[in-house]
């Protein structure tokens, strides 16, 4: 069977006399949404992607630029300038906005990204893209993944091609769609030959089935067409056994995960896999809702991977996906500037305009307007179960996993969460850091923390004093908790990674049980 890329080019030559339109015709399920038709919510959170990133746009290197607060990559050993991933979010950007020059800058950007890509066939690499130009090929027996190369960039900015290719064909050259449809023939054919994915890590498993099934009828690849079938039906039954990911409640990759599901519901080839799309997003929304404490603008924990505590302060894919629903005083997003944790994630704006956002009547309320205090329970998987209490006040969560998973040394696995508002007006946060195998239960206001050894709590709270942090009772802004354990010593001294201050790094030695009650002023 003829590859995409061959047959690509058999029809640039049977229709070389043709305009580029007739050779890139809009896909059947091409959503056509114009940025004049995009809801207020939508549209704001776009225009202010589009601002930050024509803010950011060098027009000599035809790549955007890192945000300030970027610190690079592991094996580059200085700070990137330039960020690949997020020059194709910008390209799809350009091309919803089409403004004066964006076809041309869009081009442009397209073509150096497509300059990134590994295409030699002998490495683990293969079809990947470099995350900045500035980090040296990868190379030697010691290449360590995700230090020296990141495989999911074939998915990132493969379906970023994706959607460009099915909504703006006609707003690039025909050399340079040639060259994209070439991109994800590679990066689905790299991915198949280095076999490191799995369904169960979801993120990146939803947006792979997207891109493989499009690449697969674009090829008229019988053979794709089985497998990615295959892949996400697997994927859909993996969900399906508890009704969640095994990545449970992060902020960030919820987003992506939805992302990929709206990829499945608007463009999947198969009236199977579109509905497999709609009907987990919305399952996904309704979760997210009822974790989701308006008042506080915060997702309750705990998050299986997790880049911050307040999404007031920093942006999260899915507190992007909620200003596109939500007005700015409601969604848990700042307001963003240069200097915004995490900036970059707000430049996946666009493919949330180009897809839109599907919840719930229901959920979208309990987003909207607090519900009413509540618990939350839920099964992950066969040895882990979430708890998590949504307060008027305070939002707790736990995660219980049957002592099988730890918390190691700057774990993105946040076993043990809670936010509550201070005085002052911020959101004040503590989560269990550090830990050995751990079972945490939340009912209410009590959270009982269960392992064996020694665990470490960071805390955040503006206003707080180190001598206001004993083992039996921490006095915040706004919060009291008060803490039963069989530690063999507690120590607490103050946090040197937070520059604000008000931080504090709390460790309960050699203990099997702590039961924190909180009770909030």
């Amino acid at each position: 069977m003829p590859s995409l890329t061959q047959r690509a080019i058999t029809l640039v030559v049977a229709l070389a006399t043709f305009s580029a339109p007739l050779l890139h015709a809009a896909a059947p399920h091409a959503r056509n949404v114009s940025i004049d038709k995009l809801p207020p919510n939508t549209r704001s959170i776009f225009d202010a992607a589009m601002k930050s990133m024509d803010d950011s746009w060098d027009a000599d290197a035809h790549l955007v630029r890192a945000p300030t607060g970027f610190s690079g990559h592991a094996d580059t050993g200085r700070r990137a300038r330039y960020m690949v991933r997020e020059t194709s979010n910008y390209a799809l950007g350009l091309l919803m906005r089409d403004g004066k020059g964006d076809r041309e800058r869009a081009a442009d950007a397209l073509n150096a990204v497509l300059k990134e890509q590994f295409l030699d066939q002998s490495t683990p690499w293969y079809g990947t893209f470099r995350r900045t130009p500035e980090e040296p090929d990868p190379a030697g027996e010691h290449t360590v993944m995700w230090a020296n190369y990141d495989p999911n960039w074939r998915v990132f900015i493969g379906t970023t091609f994706e959607l460009i290719l099915i909504e703006y064909p006609e707003r690039i050259p025909a050399s340079v769609a040639l060259n994209m449809y070439k991109a994800i023939d590679t990066a689905i054919t790299g991915e198949m030959k280095q076999g490191r994915l799995k369904p169960s890590y979801s993120n990146i498993a939803l947006m792979y089935g997207a891109l493989w099934d499009f690449a697969a009828n674009h090829d008229n690849n019988d053979e794709w067409k089985q497998k990615s079938s295959a892949w996400i039906r697997e994927v859909s039954r993996l969900y399906h056994l508890y009704n969640s990911f095994e990545e449970y409640n992060s902020p960030t990759y919820y987003g992506t995960d939805l992302f990929g599901l709206a990829l499945w519901r608007s463009y999947g080839s198969t009236a199977e896999i579109r509905e497999a799309g709609r009907n987990i997003e919305g399952h996904l929304w309704d979760d997210i809702a009822d974790f989701y404490q308006p008042g506080l603008r915060n997702i309750a924990g705990p998050y299986d991977r997790s880049y911050g505590m307040d999404m007031e302060t920093y942006v999260a894919y899915t507190g992007v996906w909620m200003r596109a629903l939500l007005p700015a005083d409601k969604a848990p997003l700042p307001i963003p500037d240069a200097n915004t944790d995490h900036l970059g994630d707000l430049w996946f704006a666009p493919h949330i305009a180009v897809l839109g956002a599907n919840p719930s009547a229901a959920a979208l309320a309990k987003m909207t307007t607090f519900s009413g205090e509540h618990m939350v329970r839920r099964q992950i998987t066969d040895d882990r179960s979430a708890t998590a209490w949504i307060g008027n006040k305070i939002i707790l969560g736990g995660e219980d996993t049957k002592l099988t998973k730890d918390a190691p040394h700057d774990t993105q696995f946040h076993p043990a969460t809670a936010q509550w508002r201070i005085p002052t007006g911020s959101i004040g946060w503590f989560y269990v850091w550090q830990s050995p195998k751990i079972n945490v239960d939340v009912d209410h206001t009590t959270m009982t923390i269960a392992t064996d050894g020694t665990i470490t709590i960071r805390l955040k709270a503006e206003g707080t004093k180190l001598e206001d942090l004993t083992a039996t009772k921490w006095t915040l802004p706004g919060l009291t908790v008060a803490i039963e354990g069989d530690q063999k010593s507690f120590d607490v001294k103050p946090s040197t990674y937070y520059k604000e201050g008000d931080s504090f790094v709390l460790t309960y030695t050699d203990m099997h049980k702590l039961k924190l009650t909180v009770t909030p002023q």
